[in-house]
């Protein structure tokens, strides 16, 4: 049984085995989490990333590195899309990102996974219609999934009005 809950707090703090870095698509460090996981896990991760993501990485995709100074077994590195009204697949973007995340844990073997708010940052994607897309598309994948060896999925708020939005969402 997969248990799914909402915490306040840095993704970077969670006790989870993969943690889930909202990058960009250069795969270069940038602001807000990203930044955040750059700085803790040190100039190593900057390094990992040109070697194994050269040429970036497309909206939607993952690319999963090492963790290197940070507690966890690994980085999940997603660019979420940026908001441009809603009519340009922002949601389908969006759902891929939290998918491929998953699915990459899944072929990893891990039995946790931290997630921030994907794309509700710098990239402007309303909270609102951000939370059930990613907890629709976490429950989503488990169901559409036989087996798989994620135990516990941690969504982890930053902001309170995140956390707050999240909350009632994982309660509907």
């Amino acid at each position: 049984m997969l248990d799914i809950s909402v915490v306040r707090g840095s993704v970077v703090d969670q006790d989870v085995e993969y943690i889930v870095n909202a990058a960009n698509t250069m795969m270069r460090g940038g602001g807000g989490i990203d930044g955040v996981i750059h700085q803790l896990a040190g100039p190593k991760l900057l390094l990992e990333l040109y070697r194994v993501a050269p040429n970036g990485c497309p909206t939607g995709e993952v690319v999963v590195t090492g963790a290197h100074q940070l507690k966890h077994k690994g980085i999940i590195h997603t660019p979420g899309p940026r908001w441009k009204g809603g009519d340009h697949g922002e949601a389908d973007l969006l759902a891929a990102s939290y998918r491929n995340s998953l699915a990459a844990v899944h072929v990893l073997g891990g039995a946790s996974i931290g997630f921030c708010s994907i794309s509700t940052g710098s990239y402007r994607f309303p909270v609102e219609l951000a939370a059930p897309i990613a907890l629709g598309a976490v429950r989503a994948w488990v169901s559409s999934v036989a087996e798989t060896s994620i135990e516990r999925v941690v969504f982890a708020m930053f902001s309170e009005a995140e956390y707050l939005v999240y909350l009632r969402v994982l309660g509907e």
